[in-house]
């Protein structure tokens, strides 16, 4: 790379910087939270018509994924306004979904994520 391109390169990430810094806080944090639900989805198997038979499903992941929306979900409840009753909704849908998918369904209040929203039945 010569001089100027990394003088472009430089100034695209201070022009991304900049724009991130004007994104409100409360559209971050649910961008964040549906990128997890939506790879939690997909790693449970819900894209599929037989999520049982999915390529993509993984429930070792789909438990990282939806514990870590919980605890977002969770710890942000108070700025996300009229957001978080959907988003709270979403994730419990995945909970159960975890839960209706598992061989061997965790015992209420030790699913994915639950230590942080409560049992989810």
């Amino acid at each position: 790379m010569d001089g100027q391109d990394q003088a472009s390169t430089a100034g695209a990430g201070a022009d991304e910087v900049r724009e991130l810094a004007e994104v409100p806080s409360v559209e971050v944090i649910s961008r964040a939270a549906v990128m997890l639900m939506s790879a939690a989805a997909e790693r449970l198997g819900l894209a599929e018509a037989d999520p049982a038979t999915s390529p993509h499903r993984d429930l070792d992941e789909a438990r990282r994924l939806i514990t870590a929306l919980a605890g977002l979900v969770t710890s942000s409840a108070e700025y996300l306004g009229p957001h978080a009753g959907p988003l709270r909704d979403g994730l419990q849908t995945l909970q159960r979904a975890f839960r209706e998918g598992s061989a061997h369904p965790d015992a209420p209040g030790q699913g994915p994520g639950e230590k942080y929203t409560g049992p989810v039945y």
